[in-house]
């Protein structure tokens, strides 16, 4: 099947999702758009991509297009998401999907009303050591899961144009690794939080630097998630439950391997190595989804997706970091 890709916003994590287009099923990266047009000519060029535009409209507008890729920082997916949609585009929205679950709900309605499949690209839960773990699950391996525990921390180089630490541009920790521990919890309870208590260290630049989350789940379930851009930490995923424990060593959100450990902690440990660099599952989702016609996927469902952008909201919310 024929499949073709644009992109916008050729910078780091766009060269991962350029990088996977080696898989198989995944469509060609047809198009890419930058404002700035030298690196958007550098770009297709490491890529071998045929058309660059320096305007964004014109890759809307572009025909040949199955699919864009909006791989720009978060703080602008609403506004492009929103333009590609009134174009008849689907997409594929780099994570977090928006700054605010408000601001996700205005460009999940638009593709709604307009018939466009949209979803967030949380490419870790499509990994095939996260398909493991979750049969696990399923399979019962672990009896009932009672909590989760996570974290994601690096120390972060003081450097003054960083967008991570740039208030304006929505930078802070939360958004931009705390993601993958909320969007996990959430992915292995199965259910939200009844409450969600928070303690936050904001930095000399006024974002969020350091994250401890509790997310409360009915039944006493509880998941326990650490993020930070001023520590180091083990950078694991922890699965509990009464008849044992899934364990995902660091760095969890790249597993190629994951361990079922027992209560007698005899530990099983399988080796699920990516075909090219974790991206083509998610990517390859994205294809097949479309082909059978869906408008949203069956695994990061939109509301998926607006429940963890809630979550992270009451944690800004709670910080100062978000009013109203």
């Amino acid at each position: 099947m024929k499949f073709n890709w644009g992109l916008i916003g050729p910078g780091r994590i766009a060269e991962t999702f350029a990088q996977a287009m080696t898989a198989d099923g995944v469509g060609t990266l047809k198009a890419v758009a930058s404002r700035n047009a030298d690196r958007g000519r550098a770009f297709a060029d490491d890529h071998q991509i045929d058309t660059v535009y320096d305007d964004y409209e014109k890759l809307y507008q572009d025909d040949r297009l199955d699919a864009i890729y909006i791989a720009t920082p978060h703080n602008f997916h609403v506004q492009q998401a929103l333009a590609a949609i009134a174009c008849g585009k689907h997409l594929l929205v780099e994570k977090p999907f928006a700054v605010t679950a408000a601001d996700a709900e205005r460009v999940f309605e638009a593709a709604r009303n307009k018939g466009v499949f949209v979803m967030e690209a949380m490419w870790s839960l499509f990994l095939p050591a996260f398909q493991q773990a979750t049969a696990w699950v399923a399979e019962g391996a672990i009896g009932e899961i009672s909590g989760v525990r996570s974290s994601f921390g690096f120390v972060v180089p003081r450097t003054p144009d960083d967008r991570l630490l740039n208030l304006d541009l929505a930078g802070g920790v939360l958004l931009d690794m705390g993601i993958y521990t909320v969007a996990t919890s959430q992915w292995f309870m199965q259910v939200n939080p009844e409450a969600i208590v928070s303690q936050v260290r904001l930095g000399p630049t006024g974002v969020d630097e350091t994250c401890a989350i509790q997310l409360h789940y009915p039944h006493g379930k509880v998941s326990q998630l650490l993020c930070s851009f001023e520590n180091k930490y083990d950078n694991e995923l922890i699965v509990f439950g009464n008849k044992g424990r899934i364990v995902f060593a660091s760095n969890f959100w790249q597993a190629e391997k994951v361990s079922l450990v027992g209560t007698d902690d005899s530990v099983q440990t399988v080796d699920r190595p990516f075909e090219v660099n974790g991206f083509e599952y998610q990517i390859r989702h994205v294809v097949n989804c479309i082909a059978e016609g869906k408008t949203e996927s069956e695994l990061m469902t939109h509301e998926r997706t607006l429940a963890n952008q809630r979550i992270m909201d009451v944690v800004r919310r709670e910080a100062g970091l978000l009013t109203g």
